[in-house]
């Protein structure tokens, strides 16, 4: 079975490779179309244009990066990650829409360990009036936005990405230069 399922992936990636066979590509599609709903079903999302659209994207994206496969795996588990990673991300974003994106830092975690002696906690504590102090007075207006995002209200980067008209690398970059700057201004670790 193995086999036969090496050399059909071979027979697919050769076909995607050659002269543009329709078959192939369809083919391909189904595949990711199965993916996407696997993965949105996954999430509790039940929205077959959702897992077309992400399967439609997950598409193009192999397409155009089909000259970057490495072999390091088989062609199909390669792509299937495409349309993974595309209904993981049209599902973040549905379940963003129409919300507020925090993006100032109103709103610090409580962090309660009651595990933690009476000086624990002080330390704790402090630590959290330190790091407080830091992201007002250390860190950019940017890295501020991007910090408390994504660290403090839990903002997907890829749905704060398309608010703020950026890149996840570029937010990615910022925050941890953000983190960097945090972690020097409260004598954490480099």
């Amino acid at each position: 079975m193995l086999v036969m399922a090496a050399t059909a992936d071979d027979a697919l990636l050769s076909a995607l490779r050659g002269p543009r066979n329709e078959a192939a590509v369809a083919e391909l599609h189904a595949l990711l179309l199965r993916a996407a709903r696997f993965e949105l079903r996954r999430r509790d999302v039940r929205d077959d244009d959702l897992a077309m659209e992400a399967a439609d994207d997950a598409l193009l994206a192999v397409l155009a990066k089909l000259d970057t496969f490495r072999g390091a795996s088989r062609f199909t588990t390669w792509a299937y990650k495409f349309a993974l990673l595309e209904a993981g991300v049209k599902a973040r974003r549905r379940a963003w829409r129409g919300r507020e994106v925090m993006i100032d830092e109103e709103r610090w975690p409580e962090i309660v360990d009651r595990g933690l002696s009476a000086q624990e906690r002080l330390e704790q504590q402090e630590l959290l009036r330190a790091i407080q102090h830091a992201v007002r007075t250390e860190l950019s207006d940017r890295q501020r936005e991007v910090f408390c995002a994504l660290a403090l209200n839990g903002v997907p980067i890829d749905v704060l990405a398309e608010r703020l008209g950026s890149t996840r690398g570029a937010l990615y970059k910022t925050l941890h230069d953000a983190r960097r700057k945090l972690r020097e201004a409260t004598g954490g670790e480099r």
